[in-house]
């Protein structure tokens, strides 16, 4: 596969997964998730419950985003180095 048509197949299926994202956030929030929570909070506070809510329902999308976006690197064959690999990567312990 051309590294142009592999570019075009990424894009493509990041926004596919941008999708996902959003449609994720809209199912959460037609299901009264966001109000309920809302809810829970003081009416002084309806803005953190709000942002508390919004980060609560993301979380496993963002999960499901990352495992997505490896799957298809892996299917596309795309090369890179994530962060959180070399972080967690066991260190070598040099004598010196």
């Amino acid at each position: 596969m051309s590294p142009a048509r592999t570019k075009l197949l990424h894009h493509i299926a990041t926004a596919l997964g941008l999708l996902f994202l959003g449609l994720w956030y809209v199912l959460f929030k037609q299901l009264g998730v966001l109000d309920w929570i809302m809810d829970l909070a003081p009416r002084s506070h309806a803005g953190a419950g709000l942002m508390l809510g919004i980060a609560t329902i993301m979380i496993p999308g963002f999960f499901i985003w990352k495992l997505y976006n490896r799957w298809v690197e892996r299917r596309l064959q795309i090369r890179g180095i994530y962060y959180e690999d070399s972080y967690y990567q066991k260190k070598a312990d040099k004598d010196d």
